[in-house]
């Protein structure tokens, strides 16, 4: 495996690198630079690695200099992690480590790889800024999977010519090894929200061992919902209906409730298919309760995961009041003359009963497991 160093990254590691060795085959090389996320902070902390052939992203955060003594070992996990994380075939993740050998290091010279790491490093600023900096002893080393969805054009292609890491990646995997670019477990779920006028319905494929969290952030994009509030999932005994079991994100959460169970850990495949039925709430005061209802489990599922596969009946608006506040929304949105029509119309002028054509479309969800 050839590592093109930066200058700054080479320093740091202590290394001299020699020129790079066009030989090498570009899925085997790979470019890293060490960098910041604030324009006004010296202290670097975040390692990224961009692959020449594919410019598929592996992100680790945060990385002190004392850490980088064990560099191979960060890089190699990130990479296997990180490709796990977007849930490709384990098998042929691992072949592609064996056949990538030891590290080598070079010059980093390819300057249409120095302006995707820039690009990269200002994509990932913003998220990593927004949701980990502030947390205290912060590690992961699978912030790639944020930006290997993003389109990119290569140098000298043509101008219809439209790249994605991820796409580009499982291709080049799959002609070396040969193998299944996905073969995953994985559960098929109706999740319902009862509007009483209408439900809200979103069929989806995941992971057997999603966790919970990350099975939260593909209800909240498959519903449309913005992640403003709190949220939990409860499962509920079949006879009598009463809540046995909670599953929270915090451990403040855990005074309300005697039967409340911290979600850090936690994946679906614990409790489903033995348990059919769990539901999703979100929003305390609106209380928007989903079912979540096992359908068929496929044991090895060949396509990319999270995946929605149908789509029926249009979310409501955040904060509208819950069912009741909906059914008067839509009430006063349909009659002019209803004493809150005008103030209904400014504060949620571009809500449609309608679904788009892009939101019936089935497709994938970029979400994974950080």
């Amino acid at each position: 495996m050839q590592i093109a160093l930066t200058k700054k990254l080479a320093e740091a590691l202590k290394e001299k690198p020699e020129a790079f060795d066009e030989s090498i085959s570009p899925l085997f090389s790979w470019t890293a630079n060490w960098t910041t996320i604030w324009s006004d902070k010296k202290t670097e902390e975040l390692l990224i690695l961009i692959n020449n052939a594919t410019r598929f992203t592996v992100a680790i955060y945060k990385v002190k200099k004392k850490e980088l003594k064990n560099f191979e070992r960060m890089a190699v996990e990130g990479i296997r992690k990180t490709m796990l994380a977007m849930y490709l075939n384990p098998e042929m993740v691992e072949e592609y480590l064996r056949l990538s050998g030891n590290f080598v290091y070079a010059k980093n010279s390819n300057r249409q790889i120095t302006s995707w790491m820039t690009q990269t490093g200002i994509d990932l600023s913003i998220p990593i800024a927004d949701r980990y900096a502030h947390v205290p002893n912060f590690y992961s080393d699978t912030l790639g999977v944020l930006v290997n969805h993003n389109t990119f054009r290569k140098a000298g292609s043509s101008k219809d010519s439209i790249h994605v890491p991820l796409m580009d990646m499982v291709t080049e995997l799959q002609k070396l090894t040969g193998m299944k670019a996905y073969d995953t477990r994985a559960f098929e779920l109706q999740i319902t929200l009862d509007l009483e006028l209408y439900q809200v319905k979103r069929r989806v494929l995941v992971p057997a061992d999603i966790s919970f969290e990350t099975l939260h952030r593909v209800i909240q994009s498959a519903f449309g919902w913005q992640d403003y509030h709190l949220f939990e999932f409860e499962m509920k005994d079949e006879k009598s209906g009463k809540v046995i079991k909670r599953i929270v994100p915090r451990e403040e959460d855990l005074e309300y409730h005697e039967e409340a169970e911290i979600m850090e850990g936690r994946i679906l495949s614990e409790f489903m298919p033995r348990i059919k039925e769990i539901n999703y709430v979100y929003d305390f005061g609106d209380y928007w309760e989903h079912q979540i209802t096992f359908l068929k489990e496929h044991e090895h599922y060949d396509g990319s995961l999270p995946f929605l596969l149908e789509s029926e009946g249009k979310t409501p608006p955040e904060d509208v009041g819950g069912v009741g506040g909906f059914q008067d929304f839509l009430a006063a949105k349909k009659d002019p003359s209803h004493p809150r029509y005008e103030d209904l119309l400014h504060w949620n002028p571009y809500w449609s009963s309608e679904l788009s054509d892009w939101e019936k479309r089935p497709r994938h969800l970029h979400i994974y497991n950080i």
